[in-house]
């Protein structure tokens, strides 16, 4: 990257733009310039805009927080994830604690690695279900429950967060579904953000399972209240409810996150069009039948069979995968999720 090829967004200042390219291409780092370009030069205009220490203490504590968590994510990249939420309160003799830890034991059998807070009750449970080698924790410093649990405290995989923020990001980055177990307000903020996110799609959609111990009613009571509440006045749509997935049977609560990717792998925008990568080819009566039932949430024309974009193939992002593209209008998140269940079962 040269002087003339610099991004747009620069500090300002032409001989202060030189010297950090100077430092960047001092540091060898090939991959990304450009994005690493515009990281410094949004701490230098920081700095000469006088932003505040407590301010920059935050933008600082957040950059090493997410740094560090991608550095230890890193070697597991291609191996699937499922996050378990659920209150820290919960003890071992308790239904909901074994009910946790017969799923974390679950998902490892299926070749799955397990993440959670790395506290106590629901989260120790999933973690020893698990196992320390199948499991990252998650935590967050606290006053209170900020020590790490013993399945987990002396793990390299265990990351600890200052912010709620950063640490809630980890969760949706790193995670391919999700089971919420009962708990209080955390849980239920957690419950709420993850629907609220891919309900505006703001985080790919993934499987949300909201597992009771047996014979527990705690997310039927949930949701009776978000059909009272939420649905009958309007606040959200029918189709919304599809964002989850409620029982109380843990081989039904593991099908249910498994079976999401056995025709679907992942999503991505190449330009304006969503681009759906698939586990196998679908057939050109399964694209028509796409184009038909999906017409709703496509801007214009149909489901078309594609192959790697350059984005895509630049990235190494996948390109072997058959995949599937179309214009999405951005907002039927909730049919995204329909067509996603459509092609994983097969077209039925």
């Amino acid at each position: 990257m040269d002087q003339n090829s610099l991004p747009r967004y620069r500090t300002g200042d032409a001989g202060l733009d030189r010297a950090v390219l100077e430092i960047i291409e001092e540091a060898n780092a090939p991959e990304q310039p450009d994005l690493l370009f515009e990281m410094v030069v949004s701490a230098l205009r920081m700095a000469r805009e006088r932003v505040g220490r407590g301010d920059m203490k935050l933008v600082n504590s957040a950059l090493k927080e997410l740094r560090y968590s991608f550095h230890v994510f890193a070697p597991y990249r291609e191996v699937k994830k499922c996050s378990i939420f659920g209150s820290a309160r919960t003890k071992p003799h308790e239904a909901a604690y074994s009910c946790a830890r017969e799923f974390g034991k679950a998902m490892v059998d299926q070749d799955w690695m397990v993440i959670t807070g790395a506290g106590p009750g629901i989260m120790a449970a999933g973690l020893e279900g698990a196992g320390t080698e199948n499991s990252f924790g998650v935590n967050i410093e606290l006053p209170f429950e900020a020590e790490a649990n013993e399945f987990i405290v002396d793990d390299h995989k265990l990351i600890n967060f200052r912010y709620f923020f950063t640490r809630k990001l980890t969760f949706m980055k790193e995670s391919h579904g999700y089971a919420l177990m009962p708990g209080g307000f955390g849980t239920l903020d957690e419950t709420f953000e993850l629907l609220t996110l891919m309900q505006t799609g703001k985080t790919y959609l993934a499987p949300v399972v909201l597992l009771d111990p047996p014979g527990d009613t705690y997310w039927d009571t949930w949701r009776d209240f978000v059909v009272k509440e939420l649905l009958e006045p309007g606040y959200i749509n029918g189709t919304d409810l599809k964002l989850v997935h409620i029982t109380d049977d843990i081989p039904e609560a593991v099908n249910e996150i498994c079976h999401f990717y056995s025709s679907y792998h992942s999503m991505r925008f190449v330009g304006k069009r969503l681009v759906l990568r698939l586990n196998r080819e679908p057939s050109d009566a399964e694209l028509a039948q796409l184009t038909k039932e999906f017409a709703p949430i496509t801007v214009s024309g149909g489901v078309e069979r594609v192959t790697a974009s350059q984005s895509e193939i630049d990235d190494d992002d996948h390109v072997d995968l058959p995949r599937i593209a179309f214009h999405f209008d951005r907002h039927g998140n909730d049919k995204l999720r329909l067509m996603i269940d459509h092609l994983n079962d097969g077209g039925a």
